[in-house]
């Protein structure tokens, strides 16, 4: 509430300023304009500070819920479920113990039940959720990341920009040179670089893996007919590193090695990264609005069970080699306090675990994944009723959770506009 005060001030004080700035032309701009252009400033603007509607509804300890979570899974978000996991032990008080041992191994475990949820980026296939022992699992949507093109080239001191061709070149072996002709096409610092190129990959199962490999399958006919795409592949080439920080590890200790990882590892490795031209032909850099727009692009045609891939998007603005990282969880619990404590965590991940996201170099999920993500966790069930505590479940607490989000914001919209107006006349 604090901050929300703050930025109302923070606002009001913006639109006075410019109205003292912009006085010598207050006589050509009557007071309805000053109204229209103030409130939509400050709309603006609250609205991108608000926390999402149902936010701040998990917020003390729950003494029916466990008190202890297991969860094994993807690296890909590891980072950011680190900070989560830390942030939320203070605010409820369970501890969460999260393995990140790669989609595959996360995927494995939720399916013969040895940990409370299961982490991917690389959705169940149709099989593996037959397969799984206790019955239907959900995918629900937790962020959205880049995974990014890496490379240690000591002479190079600007992004590379990397063509799908390109990539695909250098990981079926065909591109051995940093110095080949299709590279130097569009890099012109890697002329006088021959060196050989050192290919690193996944060496486990891995649902960067899966992004990866489903980007080269959709934009190269070779790699289609060849490795195909998957949580793991027959790589033609290369050595493996173990999770995104063993990939990350491998390049940034051997000079002239390329591999993919997550954004973060590269950037927290202080490695280069590369740009990668889209469908329509643009270079984009990978960065958190590139992601997002490449999410967008699919928005009309994600399913109902959320399992969706959203590599090779149209748009000039989308990032080709984007995806989305899921948690799994059975639909039908047995244990009632796991299943308390896994949907308020899952709720509270849904909502004020979204403001982490960008800090840590993550993309938010959309508000409307958002809501059917909601949706998946209030059809979780235990003995038979909702597991998720109606305190929270309940229209009227959600609603409280919107009008609390989004009051202040309003307000302040409202009062700046009015001032803004009685300023003008």
């Amino acid at each position: 509430m604090q901050k929300q005060k703050s930025f109302a001030l923070f606002a009001l004080v913006a639109v006075l300023i410019a109205l003292v700035a912009f006085g010598g032309m207050a006589q050509s701009v009557n007071a309805a304009q000053a109204t229209k252009a103030a409130t939509a400033a400050v709309t603006v603007a609250a609205t991108a500070a608000a926390p999402i509607p149902g936010s701040g509804l998990v917020n003390a300890p729950l003494a029916s819920e466990a008190q202890k979570l297991t969860g094994a899974g993807a690296t890909f978000p590891q980072v950011l479920y680190n900070a989560w996991f830390q942030e939320y032990k203070k605010v409820t008080g369970v501890e969460v113990n999260y393995q990140g041992v790669g989609s595959g191994g996360g995927i494995n475990a939720i399916s013969g039940q040895t940990v409370d949820f299961g982490a991917t980026d690389g959705p169940m296939t149709d099989d593996q959720l037959k397969a799984a022992k206790g019955g239907e699992i959900l995918h629900i949507p937790m962020s959205l990341g880049a995974v990014v093109v890496t490379y240690n080239i000591p002479e190079v001191k600007t992004p590379l920009q990397f063509t799908a061709d390109t990539i695909a070149g250098i990981y079926l072996g065909k591109i051995t040179k940093w110095n080949d002709p299709a590279l130097v096409a569009d890099n012109a610092s890697l002329k006088a670089v021959n060196q050989d190129i050192i290919v690193v990959h996944r060496a486990d199962s891995s649902g960067t893996t899966n992004i990866f490999t489903s980007y080269l399958a959709a934009v190269n006919k070779d790699w289609a007919a060849g490795p195909k795409f998957g949580n793991s592949v027959n790589w033609p080439v290369g050595l493996g590193g173990q999770g995104n920080p063993g990939v990350a590890g491998v390049v940034s200790q051997t000079p002239y090695a390329i591999g993919y990882v997550e954004l973060i590892y590269a950037l927290s490795n202080k490695l280069g990264y590369g740009n990668v031209k889209n469908k329509a032909g643009k270079f984009v850099v990978p960065n958190l609005d590139s992601v997002t727009a490449a999410a967008a692009a699919f928005a009309s045609t994600t399913p109902d069970d959320l399992r969706v891939k959203i590599v090779d998007a149209e748009g000039d603005a989308s990032y080709p080699i984007s995806g989305y990282t899921w948690q799994l969880i059975y639909k039908t619990q047995t244990d009632a306090a796991k299943a308390t404590a896994l949907t308020r965590l899952m709720w509270w991940e849904l909502h004020d675990g979204q403001a982490f996201s960008t800090k840590l170099g993550y993309a938010p999920l959309p508000l409307d994944i958002i809501k059917r993500g909601e949706a998946k966790i209030l059809s979780i069930t235990v003995n038979g009723q909702p597991a998720l505590p109606s305190s929270i479940a309940t229209p009227g607490a959600m609603m409280a959770g919107t009008m609390s989000a989004t009051m202040a914001g309003t307000m302040a919209a409202t009062m700046s506009a009015t001032m803004a107006a009685t300023a003008a006349k």
